[in-house]
């Protein structure tokens, strides 16, 4: 669910067989380390995409069947290798993570969508393969949760991405509210405001629910983490109806609470 740093990935936990915790602290370790390089620190544009490269060269050596240079390549290299993983889901990611250092703008939701192809639904697809399941169907179904996990998290930090220079909401959508940037840059809620936000959510939820059913094929601990997953990200955006998008001074995140709600819900999905 929306969380500090690299959004929706589900960190080894105790939900997650044994077996498996290594395999995904590796692959968290190099989406959370490329995320780093992307977006920490002020280091300019041309020394992160360098930094990116780099890592897409070491990628290059585990497909070429290389020793690779750096020690969390090795690591990861053993994973994939076990594993079979699809060296181009990596691939997609250090692509999106570079896109981030370049792009601040998305013209339309079908742009947003291909970023989102790249930045969030490798990591669902990581996981299923690490679990054997994958199935188009369940492959599908990921993919939809994790691009609305990724979208839920553009909606929360609206106004936090707006210091970053960054905007995830689609450019064609502010006409249709009357609206422009100039609302977010002054942190102005507005009626108009509101209506766009439920815009954007409805598409979140409508993506979340889509994929909802992937939840009653997967073994038993990792449906319970892909499942309270579904409910936090569905608990996010029922807070920002609540506030009614007001996340510039009323910014929606999951407390003690909520928790509770959510082990509750858990048990009649």
């Amino acid at each position: 669910m929306p969380v500090d740093h690299y959004e929706n990935f589900p960190v080894a936990s105790l939900l997650v067989p044994t077996r498996l915790r290594r395999p995904i602290e590796v692959i968290y370790r190099f989406a959370r380390s490329a995320d780093d390089i992307a977006d920490e620190g002020d280091a300019p544009a041309a020394e992160r995409l360098a930094g990116l490269e780099a890592y897409q060269d070491e990628l290059d050596r585990i497909a070429a069947g290389q020793t690779p240079h750096i020690a969390l390549f090795i690591a990861l290299a053993e994973v994939i290798r076990q594993h079979a993983l699809p060296i181009q889901l990596f691939r997609d990611l250090l692509d999106a993570f570079a896109q981030d250092v370049v792009k601040k703008r998305y013209a339309d939701y079908p742009q947003l969508q291909d970023y989102c192809r790249r930045s969030a639904n490798p990591v669902g697809r990581l996981v299923l393969h690490l679990f054997g399941r994958i199935e188009p169907e369940h492959l599908e179904q990921s993919d939809c949760i994790c691009t609305a996990l990724q979208l839920i998290n553009f909606w929360q930090d609206v106004a936090i991405d707006w210091q970053k220079d960054r905007v995830y909401i689609p450019q064609t959508d502010f006409p249709h509210f009357k609206l422009s940037e100039a609302a977010i840059a002054a942190g102005q809620w507005s009626p108009q405001w509101a209506a766009l936000m439920d815009f954007e959510i409805d598409r979140a939820e409508a993506l979340m629910r889509r994929g909802m059913p992937l939840i009653h094929v997967l073994p038993g601990r990792l449906g319970w983490e892909i499942r309270l997953t579904i409910l936090g990200g569905l608990r996010i955006l029922e807070k920002l109806r609540q506030v009614r998008g007001d996340v510039f001074n009323r910014r929606p995140k999951l407390g003690k609470l909520d928790w509770l709600v959510l082990i509750g819900r858990s048990f009649r999905m």
